[in-house]
């Protein structure tokens, strides 16, 4: 029975706790073993509460969620919980042994959902790069090839999902941290709507509004079950995405309809694309194809516009030196150039250079910008395709910056961001699906972007791809 639970999904685990095949206290002891084998392996899992784990999970007081006793990793940056260790990558606040003192919302609705929270997952410092190899924990291996990323920001729950440790885990996404790190990593990664999920209470936005949290998963059903589980509006949320029709799991097997889809293989921002790359998508083309929908070359004009990633350097820029700002005053201790990685502190100095005019004239070239990606749509497209990534998993250290040239990594990140930062700034909701592998076999993701608050078309579309070319029995060679 263990070994089958480390290849079914969530959904699936909850069904046998609901039909009392199997106990929640044996989810987690399970998941806890795999855990324990693999992750000297990976490096993915950074915090442990295994003991208070299997407390929760033979008490009564379980919530009866529809994901009752599943066992399930919080990423180490974004929603927080109540008394645990919170150093969103940072060697600073690891040395300082920070905890925080509160769920956020977010980590409530996942208690709420009836998932038991068994640790944290690795993530780089403030989640700045697509790759997950922070100096305070180390790099995370992809458990497809161990000499490669697992990609970022969320990286390392992407690795524990792909390699068993648990069906599914918490991620973030604020400028394709969700969704890389899918791709990388053989998964499915939705990006949902701006405003879909709430941030609070700590926060109403992040990233001037670029950034959203959700989860990594197997499965299309349980991407669609646990955004059911998490989405609405929460007190004091800055705004919120409307509500769907109906629940979204609902939308799993529900007919998609005869669609418009534009097909992108050329990078918005110039750099190259791997064949690999191209090829996922246009694979992906065909197999739309053969279900009906009429696909095209097209996308919005706009995606190629310059101005999209220097808006988005100086939003992301002075975010990066507010953060560091704003954990000072947490801390009641100064961070410096000590206490972050190099990349890091010189990003946030460029965003200390950056003046109120030119933070809100970057704010409204994003909107502009927006309005018209956004207009291509309304033209009478359903959905945009394209490869998440323009490079396969690339060779852990890739991103690393030499002493003279701190930012050297994140400006390899470039090919790695450029399908999916865009939409970040849009606040269009977008997914990562599994459709490739290479031939050294690696995964390879594409993407679908919808209209703004359309995730229900886009797990429509991704249930009929599922169907026709399922994914879930693919296994990477460190796996439970």
């Amino acid at each position: 029975m263990s070994h089958e639970l480390a290849t079914i999904d969530a959904t699936a685990q909850a069904d046998l706790v609901r039909r009392g095949d199997v106990k929640p206290i044996e989810l987690v002891d399970a998941a806890i073993a795999r855990i324990e084998r693999l992750n000297p392996q990976l490096n993915a899992v950074i915090t442990t509460f295994f003991d208070r784990a299997r407390a929760q999970a033979q008490s009564a007081a379980l919530p009866a969620g529809p994901f009752r006793g599943v066992p399930f990793l919080l990423k180490d940056l974004g929603a927080h919980s109540a008394g645990d260790p919170y150093h969103v990558g940072m060697r600073g606040l690891r040395e300082l042994g920070w905890v925080e003192p509160h769920d956020t919302h977010l980590a409530a609705k996942f208690r709420a959902a009836g998932f038991i929270f068994l640790g944290k997952t690795n993530t780089p410092e403030l989640g700045l790069l697509p790759t997950t190899e922070p100096q305070s924990y180390g790099p995370t291996r992809n458990p497809w090839d161990v000499s490669r990323s697992s990609g970022g920001s969320s990286g390392g729950a992407a690795a524990a999902v792909a390699a068993g440790m648990v069906a599914v885990a918490h991620a973030t996404d604020g400028g394709g941290s969700i969704r890389i790190p899918a791709s990388h990593c053989g998964l499915v990664g939705l990006k949902p709507s701006r405003g879909r999920n709430s941030l609070g209470p700590d926060a109403g936005e992040r990233w001037g509004g670029c950034s959203v949290e959700n989860s990594v998963t197997h499965s299309v059903r349980d991407t669609a079950a646990i955004l059911d589980a998490l989405h609405g509006l929460m007190p004091g949320d800055p705004y919120t995405a409307p509500p769907p029709a109906r629940s979204f799991a609902a939308e799993v097997g529900a007919d998609p309809g005869r669609l418009r889809i534009g097909l992108l293989t050329r990078a918005p921002n110039g750099v190259p694309v791997h064949r690999d790359c191209v090829a996922a998508a246009e694979g992906a083309a065909r197999l739309l194809a053969s279900l009906g929908h009429a696909v095209e070359d097209s996308s919005p004009a706009a995606l190629t516009d310059s101005e999209i990633l220097r808006a988005f350097g100086t939003m992301l820029s002075a975010a990066t030196a507010r953060a560091l700002d704003l954990w000072s005053e947490k801390t009641g201790r100064a961070i410096g150039p000590d206490g972050v990685e190099p990349m890091t502190w010189a990003f946030a100095e460029m965003g200390r250079q950056v003046s109120a005019r030119d933070y809100l004239r970057a704010v409204q070239s994003a909107q502009a910008q927006s309005r018209r990606i956004a207009s291509w749509w309304a033209s009478g497209f359903d959905l945009l395709l394209t490869p998440t990534t323009a490079e396969p998993a690339p060779p852990l250290g890739s991103f690393t910056s030499p002493p003279d040239n701190p930012l050297a990594g994140l400006m390899r990140a470039g090919a790695f961001s450029t399908f999916t930062s865009a939409f970040n700034m849009t606040g269009q909701p977008a997914i990562s699906l599994p459709l490739h592998w290479t031939e050294a076999g690696l995964p390879i993701g594409v993407q679908l972007v919808a209209a703004y608050a359309r995730e229900d078309l886009l797990i429509r579309v991704a249930a009929q791809l599922e169907r026709a070319q399922p994914w879930c029995a693919r296994r990477p060679s460190i796996h439970a």
